[in-house]
């Protein structure tokens, strides 16, 4: 290369470490990787111990003072967050300089803001590491699958809770139990809340959403349920009916016919759902991430691997860098995120309402173990066009009785008024589980 290219870090954690881990040890490594000089470096605390050695001279706790660098060209952001994370990387762009993020709460939330900016600074803003850790995916969508009509995304795309399932299935492990040794083992954090309750799922979908469809998604729209209320006895009863239990992350095209809105329909969401053992998904297990991919003529396409963690978040990360001093070597003309990110071609895309989605669905009942509960639970079923593709009855004693119900493929609408019919019987006592089911 002509020239080596500065490289200013923002952010020496997990990710931000193994980063600095692999720009300075390039032997062995794409040859690229020998031409780029890590230059700057922010930091919370100057005198914390760690895992790479970094000379102090070129440590900061000003992460502007890393942006605004004359000798770095390529900011790389990994310090999660959205603020001040959004206020540096479009600090980054107007001084013309390309960046390089795994931030998906700033992409799902500001991507479209952050294209426009990019695109009219002619810069790159380049995301591989912003979804499924180490697994390609953003640059496949954009390019491999472009020619594609994709229907359907869908996916385990979060580490920690995918572990979670996968111990409570296997071993019968109450939930809270395995959330703690997750915790002890870095794959959880101290605050779990965002894995657990899905909102990192839904920001990664999100983003996989606006590259599948080609439009920006309203983030703050998804409906997003976690897993800390699943209980142990539905992991249990989906085992016996052929089921695995698992996060998934969905976003497909549907036909809707709530208005005339020339917007591509969606319904995007995030929920456990049962998956069927012969399910490509039902087979992805401990910290490791799927995303199916369907489309027309590809069919599916599935992507598997480590979805988090330093060495394929990093990975991700430097291959992002790479893909930019490559274009960089061949003179390329600039031309920011990419076209099909770039706000000018973006389509419109609305997500409908969430009574039009349509999926299968498995529900528990407690109810009185009394003759008939099962008939009139059909009823009420029946009376909303639910059809039912099983019925069980677990647990019968004097305590009373847990039916289980997966139905056919139904809107969301019918299904919760036949919820609300069913749950006014006086046998039922409760709504014990509701979860999606493929």
């Amino acid at each position: 290369m002509a020239t080596r290219i500065g490289i200013g870090l923002l952010g020496l954690g997990t990710v931000g470490a193994g980063v600095a881990t692999i720009l300075t040890s390039p032997e062995g490594r794409h040859p690229l990787i020998a031409e780029l000089d890590l230059v700057r470096v922010a930091v919370r605390d100057l005198n914390r111990s760690r895992p790479v050695a970094i000379p102090q001279e070129k440590l900061t706790t000003d992460p502007e003072a890393v942006v605004d660098d004359p000798e770095v060209q390529v900011v790389v952001e990994v310090m999660g967050g959205i603020e001040p994370a959004r206020t540096l990387i479009m600090r980054a762009i107007a001084a013309g300089k390309s960046v390089v993020t795994a931030n998906k709460a700033v992409i799902a939330r500001h991507g479209e803001e952050i294209a426009s900016a990019a695109a009219a600074a002619g810069v790159y803003v380049l995301i591989e590491a912003a979804v499924g850790g180490g697994i390609p995916i953003i640059e496949p969508l954009k390019q491999s699958l472009g020619s594609n009509r994709i229907n359907r995304v869908s996916g385990i795309i979060n580490g920690t809770t995918n572990y979670i399932l996968s111990r409570m299935a296997d071993e019968g492990a109450d939930y809270f139990a395995v959330l703690k040794d997750a915790q002890d083992l870095g794959y959880a954090e101290a605050d779990p809340a965002a894995d657990v309750e899905g909102h990192d799922a839904a920001d990664k979908i999100a983003i996989l959403s606006g590259l599948a469809f080609g439009g920006p998604i309203d983030r703050d729209a998804i409906p997003t349920s976690g897993i800390s209320n699943l209980q142990s006895k539905d992991v249990d009863y989906a085992t016996q009916l052929g089921y695995g239990v698992k996060l998934l992350a969905i976003a497909e095209r549907i036909e809707s016919s709530s208005d005339a809105s020339p917007a591509l329909p969606l319904a995007v969401r995030v929920q456990p759902t049962l998956v069927p053992k012969e399910h490509p998904l039902a087979g992805v297990h401990g910290v490791n991430n799927a995303i199916l991919v369907e489309g027309d003529p590809v069919g599916r396409v599935m992507f598997y691997g480590p979805g988090a963690g330093s060495g394929p978040t990093a990975s991700a990360v430097v291959a992002d860098i790479l893909n930019i001093a490559g274009i960089r070597q061949l003179n390329a003309a600039p031309g920011g995120l990419d076209p099909l990110l770039a706000a000018s071609s973006w389509r419109a895309c609305r997500l409908v309402q969430g009574g039009e989605i349509r999926q299968r669905n498995y529900v528990r009942f407690n109810t009185d173990d009394a003759p008939g509960v099962i008939g009139r639970i059909g009823s009420c079923f029946g009376d909303q066009q639910v059809s039912i593709q099983s019925i069980v009855q677990f647990d019968a004693s004097d305590e009373g009785a847990e039916i289980v119900v997966i139905t056919h493929e139904v809107s969301s609408g019918a299904m919760q008024k036949a919820l609300s019919a069913i749950t006014a019987l006086p046998e039922v006592r409760l709504l014990a589980s509701h979860l999606g089911c493929l």
